[in-house]
């Protein structure tokens, strides 16, 4: 099966977040299962400079106003096929913000010209190659299957993955007669919302079947509370609407060979993570201390339950423990943060922006790692805590409720646990919480026991990879060989 994956970004090329770890890792888990996927993404600097053998295989002299050309080829190991638009997208820092913060207001535009092109694939544009499926991914490819569906690339079937109902790509109706659809695209059952256009909305509107990234939060987004008021689309629409929940890449976050600790380890040899605790405190400003050490990975936004976390940390600090925080967001979370820092020196560290090796050591090396977030469509960071030997400590949302067990009374008997989860995401439950895993930590056998159990649960792409596949056969027709249990 010949697949088009389209995304705003992919790992290790251009990331801001669990998106482009899973446009990553995705191809090479399908590859498994007999599907060939190809990744169109945006030509950003940081993919152009990768792209140094790469053939051109179409040109447009007038693509939404700019020049641009299709460039195929190979990055990272990735089979990639690269929308070079100068105008569009040869800008520095994150790809969806310009200097100040603020998106670039041309984004409309910069991602409703790789949905066109996806389109174009899909219908024959570049000889010899005709993707059978077209796997489009947040709202920034959610134009795709409007483009489909209204287009010639009619035969083309589409799937779209909400890997977060927040974000919709929602722009004013004025942009309508520039998107090159027809006028009856612009009604319900296309991409209107609301007098306006939402990209999210027309993918989901009019893809053949659309996935979420975790089963929990398949269920939820068809709820008032986490529909963003896409909940009635979803509703309408039961039998095509499905949570697969990612996987990571085994291979690029594994203990036992991460060039980013000072120590490897296995669950085996699990008391060498001490090495990279010492190193972590280091990093964060922070005493060597034995007594527990809490970390976070995040956007520090108030999805993310970071004003949770922060009215905590004293209450955190004055039982004995430590908390390291890598993230950016909101100013005032961050601010909080960093106050916490300067009243607790040595006990409280912060490093603002965003540094994949440092956040290898966190997981290497912190003890718990806190996402107590609001809602979370499936979340990464708590899979890459149970690989390697760090507790999640996580909401009962979404893939987190899906993907850690809760330590308690019955788990905790019956050796399964693997965390702590607390529900409401509220303040007072997270200092709840805060103390089972306190206590939990103070007993070093169980809390082994569950670091290792931790690091054997099932967190790869291949059950998922294979879900994916069967998805995949079941739009086309085709007839998926049965070499799999799952």
């Amino acid at each position: 099966m010949e697949v088009l994956s389209v995304t705003a970004e992919i790992y290790p090329l251009i990331k801001t977040g669990g998106l482009a770890d899973v446009a990553g890792a995705l191809p090479a888990a399908l590859a498994e299962q007999g599907v060939t996927m190809r990744t169109l993404v945006p030509g950003y600097p940081a993919i152009m400079a990768k792209m140094t053998d790469g053939r051109v295989v179409a040109s447009f002299d007038d693509l939404f106003g700019v020049k641009a050309k299709l460039i195929a080829g190979q990055a990272a190991g990735l089979d990639l096929i690269v929308l070079d638009a100068p105008a569009l997208y040869d800008r520095p820092g994150n790809p969806y913000l310009g200097p100040e913060g603020w998106d670039w207001p041309d984004n409309w535009k910069r991602f409703a010209a790789l949905s066109w092109v996806a389109s174009e694939l899909g219908a024959g544009l570049v000889e010899a190659y005709r993707p059978q499926v077209i796997h489009c991914h947040d709202w920034q490819a959610g134009l795709v299957p409007a483009y489909v569906k209204f287009g010639p690339a009619s035969s083309v079937k589409t799937v779209m993955t909400v890997h977060n109902m927040a974000f919709q790509g929602n722009f004013g109706g004025e942009i309508f007669g520039q998107l090159r659809l027809p006028p009856h695209a612009f009604a319900v059952d296309g991409v209107e919302y609301y007098g306006g256009v939402s990209y999210l909305k027309a993918g989901i509107e009019c893809a053949d079947f659309v996935t979420t990234v975790s089963p929990s939060y398949a269920a939820e987004i068809r709820t008032h509370e986490f529909g963003m008021g896409l909940e009635g689309i979803l509703n309408n629409r039961p039998s095509t609407v499905d949570g697969v929940l990612n996987g990571i890449d085994l291979e690029a976050w594994n203990p036992a060979t991460d060039p980013a600790l000072t120590q490897n380890y296995s669950a085996n040899t699990i008391q060498y993570r001490k090495a990279n605790k010492t190193k972590l405190q280091e990093s964060f400003g922070l005493d060597k201390s034995d007594g527990p050490l809490f970390a976070v990975v995040s956007r520090l936004t108030w999805q993310k339950g970071i004003d949770l976390i922060a009215a905590n940390i004293d209450m955190m600090v004055a039982a004995g423990a430590q908390l390291a925080v890598l993230g950016s967001g909101e100013v005032g979370l961050e601010n909080a943060i960093r106050a916490a820092a300067q009243r607790h020196p040595g006990k409280v560290g912060l490093v603002t922006g965003y540094n994949e090796a440092l956040s290898h050591l966190i997981q290497g090396g912190a003890d718990v790692m806190m996402v107590p977030s609001r809602f979370e469509p499936c979340g990464l960071t708590q899979l890459y805590a149970l690989r390697y030997g760090c507790i999640p400590l996580v909401a009962r949302v979404g893939g987190l409720n899906d993907t850690v067990i809760d330590a308690n009374v019955a788990a905790l008997s019956a050796d399964v646990a693997t965390g702590v989860q607390f529900s409401p995401p509220s303040e007072g439950a997270l200092a709840n919480a805060i103390r089972r895993t306190l206590a939990l930590y103070a007993d070093e056998k169980s809390w082994k026991k569950m670091q290792k159990r931790g690091m054997k649960s099932e967190v790869s792409w291949q059950a998922s990879a294979r879900r994916y596949a069967q998805l995949y056969a079941s739009l086309i027709g085709y007839k998926l060989d049965d070499n799999s249990d799952d």
